[in-house]
């Protein structure tokens, strides 16, 4: 069973927690950390998607976020960004390389698997600008079918325009793109 810490609008915990089928069942609010594996390649700035397992309560089959989880009870959202960044992707960051980029929400209310789910989500965003060889990854099969590298740019117009290929939520890369348009490390990728 996952436990989550129940938090306010800013992302604090209140102090209450709440399993995971309860969280989504109820609409309370709880934390994600979202990871954003980037890199420049002839002059355009890619991200790398994960096509999610057919197997997932939501968005099955669909490329999202490079890597994304639950913020369990009691774990700090950089910890989580890292734990989640190796048990799906394999890659073992430290601390200091990955970058905060900011928080947004996440709320919605979707069928899949012909049950209700209830999403309701403040958001940890972090970058991490490593190189990344797909090649070499190992991928938690159990989450990530595959995984690709997506120009930034074609990712948001698909998203923009609804292109069900993608689940990537419209406000972690509004977040990705202010971090890397304010901060001069874009150009360093």
């Amino acid at each position: 069973m996952e436990w989550f810490d129940v938090v306010d609008e800013n992302g604090i915990p209140t102090g209450e927690t709440v399993e995971r089928s309860e969280a989504h069942a109820r609409d309370i609010l709880h934390r994600t950390a979202h990871i954003w594996v980037v890199r420049k390649m002839n002059g355009r700035i890619e991200v790398l998607l994960q096509k999610r397992s057919m197997n997932k309560d939501s968005f099955p089959g669909r490329y999202d976020t490079s890597s994304a989880g639950h913020i369990q009870a009691g774990d700090e959202p950089r910890d989580s960004a890292i734990r989640e960044l190796h048990e799906e992707l394999g890659i073992q960051a430290q601390p200091e390389e990955l970058e905060y980029a900011g928080m947004f929400r996440i709320h919605y209310d979707m069928v899949f698997h012909d049950r209700p789910f209830k999403d309701n989500e403040v958001s940890f965003v972090y970058v991490y600008r490593k190189p990344a060889d797909i090649e070499k990854l190992t991928l938690q099969k159990e989450e990530v079918e595959s995984v690709r590298w997506f120009s930034l740019d074609e990712v948001c117009e698909g998203v923009m325009n609804h292109d069900e290929t993608y689940c990537v939520p419209s406000g972690g890369l509004e977040t990705l793109k202010a971090y890397l348009s304010t901060h001069a490390g874009s150009d360093q990728l």
